[in-house]
């Protein structure tokens, strides 16, 4: 490699940096989609049920947002580029024991060992192109960072479609293998090693152990609510558990030395809109991904390959919008690009509540370009802001807090959704049924669990009525469906009015020696 060395210079080493980030970064959001295509495919080969499913993708995003600001502390404390290729190795070796995986059980575990590799790749890669870039050409560098992300998401679901449709589902971890190979051979070669020289070399296990308790407690409450009951003794501990958890966090975490979450960084208005925004941004499009991929393929009838491509419109948009909103981001700030997108995703997850028994895909297309050109409005000039509104030695806690709460988002929206959606179509599919059909209420039970799985049936029922029955399925899906869509509704207009009274109008872009003050500043100033 020595004979290539003189390709990289002082004057293009950003770029291959921002080269180097983006490929790990494409890793990483590729393994966010091209699981959704796959899991009608898994929910059959493991028979495993809708709380299995959303545990496949809640089991990666729950260890991946518990652990970013570990990630990010860890970068700041040992090297951003040690802690970003420790991610990659553990991320590629997790993607391949979920290729052999022979159980739900072992696929789930191999998931949450992704998002332990994720937590430590994702925040280095924000952080080392901070680093990299100066204050004027970040905007840009975050831009093209979030294209990627949004190619990634392009291309997630159409490779996911063409590899579970004539290979396996299980081809969809092999193809990280190479990804991540390359990805430590850039880190080597190219990327400088950069640090936090003003924290000490403490991690915060406590805070680590009681946030995973926390969050784990209230994600597995909200996915095993209507099959436990909302009112049942394990239930309303686990809410207990997770409440008392999160009181108890905050407690901690303003009295040690080395905090995951360093609460002075909320001082910026910039910085506590922008998590904020990642959070209910994620909440949305993680539960619109996964639900509308199991739409397509169990209602509408689409194969893998087929659900995959109609995807595209909306993550093609992204790719194309999100450079564009890093650039306007620098010149006009990032309030109003991140209103307007808030309100596109608002519209769109309005038009997806509207879906009906008739709809054909052609209805929902509108929704998908609507939902591309609302997230990639937003994603890039939040990033910005959130980046820009810190002091430098701090971007990798910062990015670790900031991609936290987005990944939070997204295991709470398939969370929360899942759980309404599950209770209203089962609420309707026995309105529907009630004691017609001679059913049994656990015959009634046993359809009312195949809901997700496209076309219903009951042993020993064939016929006419197994195809009114089928009928009453697709309709209480389309129903939950639209309810948790409402849901998601409400939410992101809650983004709208978060992005309009928190995130500045002007550009917030500290030089170095702004930032050094700012240091000395958060030292002397209290948390707020």
């Amino acid at each position: 490699m020595s004979k290539y060395q003189h390709l990289i210079t002082d004057e293009n080493r950003k770029w291959w940096t921002l080269g180097a980030m983006c490929l790990a970064l494409f890793m990483v959001m590729l393994d966010n989609t091209v699981v959704n295509v796959a899991l009608p495919s898994i929910q059959r080969d493991l028979d495993t049920s809708i709380s299995g499913l959303e545990w496949i993708v809640n089991g990666y995003t729950l260890s991946f947002a518990v652990l970013l600001a570990v990630g990010g502390r860890g970068g700041d404390i040992f090297g951003r580029r040690k802690a970003f290729t420790f991610g990659v190795v553990i991320f590629t070796v997790a993607s391949a024991t979920a290729g052999f995986a022979p159980s739900n059980f072992a696929l789930v575990a191999s998931r949450v060992l992704q998002g332990v590799g994720a937590a430590f790749m994702m925040p280095g890669t924000l952080s080392i192109i901070t680093d990299a870039f100066p204050a004027h050409e970040r905007g840009k560098a975050i831009g093209t960072w979030a294209g990627v992300s949004a190619l990634a998401l392009a291309v997630g679901p159409v490779l996911g479609g063409f590899l579970v449709e004539h290979v396996s589902w299980r081809a969809i971890f092999y193809i990280n293998l190479p990804v991540g190979v390359l990805a430590v051979l850039a880190a080597t070669f190219v990327v400088r090693e950069s640090r936090d020289t003003t924290v000490g070399r403490k991690v915060d296990y406590l805070g680590v152990g009681i946030l995973t308790v926390a969050l784990t407690s209230l994600v597995l409450a909200l996915i095993e609510g209507n099959t436990w009951g909302w009112d049942s003794t394990a239930v309303i501990s686990l809410i207990a558990v997770s409440i008392i958890g999160l009181i108890t966090f905050i407690f901690t975490e303003n009295r040690v030395t080395a905090p995951i979450i360093e609460f002075g960084l909320f001082k910026s208005r910039n910085f506590i809109g922008s998590v904020v925004v990642a959070f209910i941004i994620s909440f949305a499009m993680m539960g619109v991904f996964f639900f509308l991929a199991l739409y397509m393929q169990n209602i509408l009838g689409y194969t893998a390959l087929e659900a995959g491509v109609r995807f595209l419109p909306t993550t093609l948009v992204i790719m194309v919008i999100a450079p564009i909103a890093g650039r306007l981001a620098d010149r006009i700030g990032p309030r109003w690009p991140i209103v307007v997108g808030m309100t596109l995703i608002s519209l769109s997850l309005y038009l997806f509540s509207q879906i009906s028994d008739g709809s054909t895909f052609s209805d929902i297309l509108p929704s998908f370009v609507i939902l591309g050109a609302g997230i990639g409005l937003t994603m890039s000039p939040m990033s910005t802001a959130a980046m820009n509104a810190v002091p430098k030695t701090k971007a990798g806690i910062a990015s670790g807090v900031l991609s936290m709460f987005r990944m939070v988002g997204g295991t709470f929206g398939v969370a929360a959704l899942g759980a309404l959606f599950q209770s209203e179509a089962k609420t309707r599919l026995a309105s529907t049924l009630g004691g017609e059909n001679g059913l049994t209420a656990s015959q009634r039970s046993d359809f009312a669990h195949q809901l997700t799985g496209g076309a219903p049936h009951i042993e020993g029922i064939s016929g006419a009525k197994a195809e009114r029955l089928v009928a009453a399925g697709h309709d209480a899906f389309i129903y939950g469906l639209s309810n948790a869509m409402t849901l998601s509704v409400g939410i992101a207009i809650a983004g709208v009015l978060v992005a309009f009274f928190l995130i500045g109008n002007q550009a917030e872009s500290m030089d170095e020696e702004t930032r050094e003050a700012g240091e000395v500043a958060e030292a002397a100033s209290p948390v707020a």
